[in-house]
């Protein structure tokens, strides 16, 4: 998988070099531009989508946040009584998501800094992963699925950037114009393309348009 782990460590600089103070305080209360807005308010909508495929009552289900970021879905995960594991790549969103996690909620999460697929981490009930595999190509994103899935007795829920003209439109204008330093660049996909490349069955959940944040929900079962 030197692909994925090429584009894994690519995220893991972003993230922790370029990029956690703008997602602190895109994932906090505090004021933010008018795009900015519009992604925070897309993410809001497409968390509660993903959640919407969980039971209401998690107690009892181990669940991966994989990808935990600031620790948004890692919370309300446990408020709804699942021990959670919440893993990111990037120590600093780990970090913050250990401060924002309200002290109640603290012996049901386990936070873990490194690679969401570790076999380390055990077997779950159910795995989310929001917005934290639309930077991998759809063999990877298939590999993921697969690995995961070995390990995860229900669903997998997860988003992509679906395969809109925008996105494509932005994908070839990142690839013509490329910048070291710029963020890692999404991949639009069409779900087929990713059920190609993956053993179990997915299934289409719902897309979120709100501005500047366009996210298809996709769930896997092995």
């Amino acid at each position: 998988m030197a692909d994925y782990s090429a584009t894994r460590d690519r995220v893991h600089h972003y993230f922790d070099h370029s990029a956690t103070k703008v997602w602190d305080r895109l994932t906090s209360d505090a004021p933010v531009s008018r795009i900015r807005q519009t992604v925070r308010e897309g993410r809001d909508r497409m968390r509660a989508t993903m959640l919407s495929r969980l039971p209401d009552d998690l107690r009892g289900c181990r669940v991966l946040d994989a990808g935990c970021g600031t620790g948004v879905m890692t919370a309300e995960l446990a408020t709804r009584g699942a021990e959670v594991v919440a893993v990111d790549i990037s120590p600093q969103l780990i970090a913050i998501a250990q401060n924002r996690l309200p002290a109640a909620l603290a012996p049901r999460v386990t936070f873990a800094a490194g690679d969401m697929t570790d076999a380390a981490h055990g077997k779950f009930d159910f795995v989310m992963a929001m917005d934290s595999l639309i930077y991998y190509a759809a063999p990877d994103i298939g590999s993921i699925l697969d690995r995961l899935g070995r390990r995860t007795r229900g669903g997998i829920v997860f988003t992509v950037a679906p395969k809109t003209p925008f996105l494509m439109a932005f994908f070839t204008l990142g690839k013509l114009f490329p910048r070291a330093d710029r963020s890692p660049t999404m991949i639009p996909h069409a779900p087929e393309t990713i059920a190609s490349h993956a053993s179990g069955k997915l299934a289409r959940i719902g897309r979120v348009s709100r501005g500047f944040y366009i996210s298809e929900c996709l769930e896997y079962r092995p």
